[in-house]
């Protein structure tokens, strides 16, 4: 057991300053309490990607294209810079401020932006360098891919912001504050919706930069989002002061233990959606079309399951560093009843009326009935996706992650591999492969619950109650 998950003996939790509700007292208000903002935030910033997406549309076939093969990218390192590094940086000063380690948990917050301009500054040089030839494998040429490379370069350019205000917001999660990181996100959004117009079409004073301005409006949003969280964090009212520490492994080791094997959940995940679209697509265009507007609506679910993880990691983090194991333990299976609940709610009425969700993108006969298809055999699982993401969030909470990463390489291995094995070497139908896709969601929820029951949790359990006896007895 490292330094950094040792209990202070002589903190109780009546004794820690830990937002209401999360040491003691009820446990699903609490949870919707911190869940709320990020869910807000979310579902604005997925409408601002749309409203970008629409005003790009006005510059062409080329534009939009161009701009469509940058996004699987640029979702990637929004995916793993919030959920995987990020995780890693709630769960890091959830348990520390859990147990009553103040100093360390400001420290964390010093070590996590030299985490994020080290990653962006990667993911910078990964576009410059290796972006030519990615589109290109993805398709673009000719204007398409001029278009691609130019959205890519001042995208990325802004790669370091972006990370910075990713890590920033989620120490501030750990800590509890869930409203200032909202806030941060909301008044981005209500900046950038005008000026991406602007800066695109050259509207009053802006120039017209064509699909550069798109970039560069998402440049800026991040340069002030991450000013701002500086600033607060820099303040009396943040529950966590930003101060300049001497760096050492043990923080580094404490936020990446957890943020690196999350980071490779979350390029599992974007594999396997990549890998089943490839294969869809040996089945037409319609086949990828119908599975393509049926599958968003998981989509949909990621705000939902993103902000009540987020919920689920501080509140289970800080009753791990506050060694109250059995409450943190309870907090991760209510989490974990109300995202199946909740998926699993909305899987039933998409497999009930597909037409309903369907029909919002389509009226072709061939799309809808593939994507009916696709619902049919895929939603009535949602809840074992919702059950096992909320397990990965609370498994960041306890700093035990391997388990819900190995079930995530199981499922890719069944959904990815196997389907496309099925499929190209054994010519199996549509309806086989959407099979093979929802049994790897049930197969990923049945490992990490039954690791987690048969101990995965526990373990390190026993030395920290003992080490904290033997701190309690020298006292």
């Amino acid at each position: 057991m490292s330094d950094a998950d040792r209990p202070t003996s002589s903190i109780t939790p009546s004794s820690l300053k830990a937002p209401p509700g999360v040491l003691h007292g009820p446990i699903i208000s609490t949870m919707l309490r911190l869940a709320g903002p990020t869910v807000v935030v979310l579902v604005v910033q997925t409408f601002v990607g749309v409203v970008e997406t629409y005003f790009v549309s006005f510059l062409g076939t080329e534009a939009l294209a161009g701009v469509t093969l940058v996004f699987p990218i640029l979702m990637l390192m929004q995916m793993t810079s919030n959920g995987g590094i990020g995780g890693g940086v709630s769960s890091a000063v959830s348990r520390a401020l859990g147990a009553g380690r103040r100093a360390d948990a400001e420290a964390l917050v010093w070590h996590a932006i030299v985490i994020a301009v080290f990653f962006g500054l990667t993911f910078t040089a990964a576009a410059i360098f290796a972006g030519p030839a990615l589109y290109r494998a993805m398709g673009g040429q000719g204007a398409t891919l001029t278009v691609a490379l130019t959205y890519s370069s001042i995208v990325f350019a802004g790669s370091v912001p972006l990370w910075i205000v990713a890590l920033l917001s989620s120490a501030l999660r750990g800590a509890g504050e869930v409203k200032v990181p909202a806030m941060v996100s909301l008044t981005g959004a209500a900046v950038l919706i005008p000026l991406s117009p602007a800066l695109i079409f050259g509207w009053g004073p802006f120039p017209r930069l064509g699909v550069a301005g798109g970039g560069t409006a998402v440049v800026i949003y991040y340069l002030v989002a991450a000013l701002m969280l500086f600033l607060y964090l820099r303040s009396p009212r943040s529950p966590i002061t930003l101060k300049i520490t001497a760096l050492n492994g043990r923080q580094f080791g404490d936020i990446l233990g957890v943020g690196l094997l999350s980071a490779i959940g979350t390029l599992q995940v974007n594999l396997t959606v990549t890998v089943v679209t490839a294969v869809v697509g040996h089945f037409g265009a319609a086949a990828i079309a119908g599975y393509g507007i049926a599958s968003r609506l998981e989509y949909v679910q990621i705000p939902l399951l993103f902000g009540l993880g987020t919920a689920i990691v501080t509140m289970v983090g800080i009753n791990i560093g506050a060694n109250q194991n059995d409450r943190a333990r309870r907090i991760a299976w209510i989490g974990g009843a109300m995202a199946f609940c909740a998926t699993e709610a909305i899987g039933l009425l998409a497999a009930i009326f597909p037409h309903a969700w369907l029909g919002l993108f389509s009226q072709e006969p061939e799309i809808l009935s593939l994507g009916t298809l696709y619902l049919h055999t895929m939603a009535p699982v949602y809840g074992a996706v919702g059950l096992s993401m909320a397990l990965y969030f609370a498994s960041q909470g306890m700093k035990r992650v391997l388990w819900p990463v190995l079930a995530g390489t199981a499922r890719m291995i069944v959904a990815a591999v196997i389907g496309w094995v099925m499929v190209v070497q054994f010519g199996a139908d549509l309806r086989t492969l959407f099979l093979i896709v929802a049994l790897a969601a049930v197969l990923s929820a049945v490992i990490v619950t039954v690791a987690i029951l048969s101990g995965a949790w526990s373990r390190g359990s026993r030395a920290r109650r003992m080490l904290q006896s033997d701190l309690a007895r020298n006292e």
